[in-house]
């Protein structure tokens, strides 16, 4: 239960008690919280008068803690009187197990004798009582009418550490794994919780930066548990102190033998000393037969205080302990091999580990341990040129680390290695750049070494061949990425099976990326699954692969299909970075497809995971930033919009592209929307792949036509139409509808444009994009408007703002009811006058209320709403009155408080 539950619970027995004499034992161990708890249930006790707290002190005498009853302060003379008297009285008395013999036989008497009325809540820690579960010592007299009710405070569950992590730091300062980290290293221990929360709150974070596991790393050990764990050591013999170093070294719960062998003792020893710390509580019995110390995070201080030859004794002989367990837990014989040699031992350990992790595809893990001997000046060459590929080819399957860049870099820059080794390496460091760290052109220059450096390994070369013909890469032309599709197919002849797979997931991904029909059947005759874990790892990254190709194509369904296969696939694979693309897809699949429910949310939490992964990040970055237009919320559509679009992956530029030339087209800020589409039209134009430009190509016609470019408008539509003749790619089928509506529209032919616009929201309609299919209704409302259909406008509106409202769409409803209001249907009476609201908002101050609260200026609402600047303010001002509120932001509550 937990300590809510526990004051809750233990409040209702003290105000139920009636007559009869009530005894709460309240257990925990150090730092538990007991104080804490018996203050609120001291707080919580109305039903009686708090009488007297009282405590023992180090020394074992009982002395008044609170407030006295009566002129007296002498402790026995209090409990007299409580003992004495006859109203209701409640007797708090702490660190029952420092007391002595007087003040324990004091409580004694006064529970032996208790009267009714009389409560009485004792606190103790129980690994430091003289006896066992006897906070008053052997047998005592308890009165027959005593009702007795125990509280073993238990540790803090990881649910209750993030309450305190997040009180303490906020919410949005805690980042992914800080919690789970906490709660392991303090053990759930509150006090420590707490004392280390406020280490970790007292370090300065630059802008954006969230406290990590690194932050916890950094803080250190906090002082009161140092000295808890220092005094509870040194009131043991020496003799017993080597098994809580081996306990402290080898950082995990082991049983008796293990910490016996590390510590260097035989058994019997071991047996007196293990029992010795137990009686001490400085170990405790963790799981059946395991020990441990009481707070894990005490291992570091306690190996910090022991010399460095008796800690690398300790290390060594837990590695020499660990080699006989099954399986073999080789990262952590490397940890210990690290800190007490030798050096070719530690070597071993981490290639043992490397390829463990490889083949369990735990590829995160290898990571530090290959990253710290690559970066150590006493690892040879040859150690170095073994070593080198295994971390290249984890890092490129893991999430980012900056760490690994820079020893990659070393590596590629290493003389002494020979071209093929460095090769191999640079290959891994492109798509580390690219892919994890957003540098996308930096990566291609890489990869281009790379593949020069490899010429005499022709199935290495295949492989970094088949990733330089991925079209996704930034800058380099179709043209290119298909040159070198056709190198690495040659290359791949003299490769193995691994090198054959690599290739042809990346020739199925190049061809339905780009629309090509071929490129279903290369997927279709790839393997369903391999027990081969490299082989797993393609066919896992090539269903993922085809699950992007298939979103920017229109595919909905089978883009969801996909990304569930690679997700399957990813995880057996132990892959990550390939788990977290199709979870990217997946996000852009729900926005598209009018899943929105939760969405948002969902967005920003993966934008959190990965903050420091630009690719990772982007379309979940583009999603929070398309729901923020919709509800209105511009300035944080604007935050997630930023970030440069050269290095990104194509279809996400162009996608991101045509989010910002939406945006500064609402904002009337036609020029800014001209030159960004301008540009993201080049970058479109200089990569070839059309389809990718369905996104952009109807927002990139809007800008071109507001700024009276009308030939550019046109001269895009027919480049665009050109570019996907031939390609299987729906949405930009219906992209391209869409264009030619628009200019249709703009040269006067109103009629006939309503007729492209309905039949391009049938076409999003069908694929299914029911937002954009609304967008498209609403043009085919207003051309509709503008040719005297009123019949037709009418109806497209309704249509186009009840998909919106569905959607909670919030500037798009508004927006197109705004133009409803300008028009009377046929058959419906107006009413004469203005009818009075009173104190509730009437529907146009909710609507500009809620415009206003999602951080749109009084321009953008007259824009939107088709009013004057100054109807706007008026509107504000009157909803802000009849709220009660004093700023734009409280508006979101749209009704007056009752």
């Amino acid at each position: 239960m937990g300590r809510s539950g526990w004051e809750q619970r233990l409040a209702r027995t003290l105000a139920s008690q009636g007559a009869q004499p009530l005894l709460v034992l309240v257990e925990g161990v150090a730092g538990s919280g007991k104080s804490r708890l018996v203050q609120a249930l001291t707080r919580q006790h109305a039903a009686v008068e708090i009488s007297l707290v009282l405590r023992f002190g180090p020394g074992g005498s009982l002395a008044v803690d609170g407030r006295p009853r009566g002129e007296s302060a002498d402790p026995a003379r209090e409990l007299v009187a409580v003992a004495e008297g006859t109203e209701p009285t409640l007797v708090v008395v702490e660190d029952v197990h420092r007391s002595d013999v007087r003040g324990a036989a004091l409580l004694r008497r006064l529970l032996a004798a208790a009267r009714p009325g009389l409560a009485v809540v004792l606190s103790y820690r129980p690994e430091e009582l003289d006896m066992p579960l006897l906070p008053l010592g052997d047998s005592p007299a308890y009165a027959p009418s005593l009702v007795i009710r125990r509280v073993v405070l238990a540790p803090l569950t990881e649910s209750e550490v993030q309450q305190l992590a997040h009180a303490a730091l906020g919410p949005e300062r805690c980042a992914p794994g800080l919690v789970p980290r906490l709660h392991q290293r303090t053990g759930g221990n509150p006090q420590v919780v707490v004392d280390l929360l406020g280490i970790v709150g007292d370090t300065d974070l630059d802008g954006a930066q969230r406290y990590d596991v690194g932050s916890l790393d950094e803080a250190g050990v906090p002082v009161r548990l140092v000295e808890l764990i220092a005094s509870r050591t040194g009131r043991l013999d020496e003799e017993h102190h080597p098994i809580i170093w081996a306990a402290a070294v080898l950082g995990e719960p082991a049983g008796m033998g293990e910490l016996s062998r590390v510590a260097g003792m035989d058994h019997d020893r071991g047996q007196a000393a293990l029992l010795a710390a137990l009686g001490a509580a400085v170990l405790q019995e963790c799981d059946h037969n395991c020990y441990g110390l009481v707070v894990p995070l005490a291992a570091t201080a306690m190996r910090e205080t022991l010399p460095g030859p008796l800690r690398g004794d300790l290390h060594r002989r837990a590695a020499d302990v660990l080699g006989h367990r099954h399986p073999v837990p080789w990262l952590k014989i490397a940890e210990h091999r690290a800190l007490g040699g030798p050096v070719n031992a530690w070597l071993r350990a981490i290639e043992r580990a490397a390829q463990v992790c490889a083949q369990t595809g735990r590829h995160q893990e290898a990571i530090t341990p290959l990253a710290q001997a690559l970066a150590s000046p006493s690892v040879p060459a040859k150690a170095r040129a073994r070593l080198a590929p295994m971390l290249a080819s984890s890092a490129q399957a893991a999430l980012r680390s900056d760490e690994t860049e820079q020893v990659l870099r070393r590596i590629v820059e290493d003389t002494e290695l020979p071209p093929e080794v460095r090769g191999a390496v640079r290959r891994d460091l492109g798509l580390l750049l690219s892919n994890q760290l957003g540098r996308g052109v930096q990566g291609w220059r890489e990869m281009q070494t790379a593949a020069d450096e490899l010429a005499e390994r022709p199935g290495l070369a295949a492989r970094v061949m088949a990733a330089l013909a991925l079209p996704y890469w930034p800058g380099a032309p179709l043209e290119e990425n298909l040159t070198w599709l056709k190198r690495a197919e040659e290359a791949a002849r003299a490769g193995d099976d691994t090198v054959r797979t690599a290739v042809a997931v990346n020739r199925m991904t190049a061809l339905i990326s780009i629309g090509d029909p071929a490129g279903w059947q290369d997927l279709d005759n790839l393997p369903g699954t391999s027990k081969d874990p490299a082989i797993l790892l393609h066919l896992a990254r090539g269903r993922c692969n085809a699950a992007e190709a298939s979103l920017w194509l229109g595919y909905y369904d089978r883009t969801a299909a996909l990304a569930r296969e690679g997700i399957d696939m990813a995880l057996r694979a132990g892959a990550p970075y390939i788990e977290h693309t199709a979870q990217g897809s997946i996000l852009v699949l729900d926005w598209m497809t009018g899943r929105w429910a939760g969405l948002a949310a969902r967005a920003q939490a993966f934008i959190a995971e990965t903050e420091n992964m630009p690719v990772l990040a982007g379309d979940a970055r583009l999603v929070d930033a398309m729901l923020a237009l919709a509800r209105g919320e511009w300035r944080q559509a604007t935050t997630s919009l930023t970030g440069p679009l050269d290095d990104a992956a194509a279809p996400l530029a162009a996608a991101t592209s045509a989010a910002l030339v939406r945006l500064a087209l609402a904002r009337q800020q036609d020029q800014t929307a001209a030159a960004e589409a301008s540009a993201a039209w080049s970058r479109l134009r200089r990569k070839g792949v059309w389809v990718w430009g369905s996104e952009l190509a109807p927002w990139a016609v809007t800008a071109a036509l507001a700024v009276g470019e009308t030939r550019i408008a046109r001269e895009l539509v027919e480049e665009f139409a050109q570019g996907i003749t031939g390609r299987d790619a729906p949405a930009a089928q219906a992209a391209l509808l869409w264009c030619h509506a628009i200019l249709t529209g703009h040269g006067g032919h109103t009629s006939a444009a309503t007729e492209q616009y309905t039949a391009a929201a049938l076409a999003y309609a069908a694929l299914p994009r029911p937002y954009t299919a609304a967008l498209c209704a609403e043009a085919a409302g207003t051309s509709a408007l503008a040719c005297g259909d009123e019949d037709t406008a009418v109806k497209e509106l309704e249509a186009s703002a009840e998909r919106f409202d569905a959607l909670n769409a919030t500037w798009d409803t508004a927006r197109v009811r705004a133009v409803l209001r300008t028009r009377n249907p046929s058959g419906t009476p107006r009413t004469v006058g203005r009818p009075s609201y009173g104190t509730q908002l009437s529907p146009r101050e909710e609507e500009v209320a809620q415009l206003a609260a999602s951080g749109l200026t009084n321009r953008d609402i007259a824009h939107t709403l088709h009013l004057s600047v100054r109807t706007v303010e008026q509107h504000v001002a009157n909803a802000m009155r009849k709220l009660n509120v004093t700023s734009r932001a409280a508006l979101t509550r749209t009704r007056p408080p009752s």
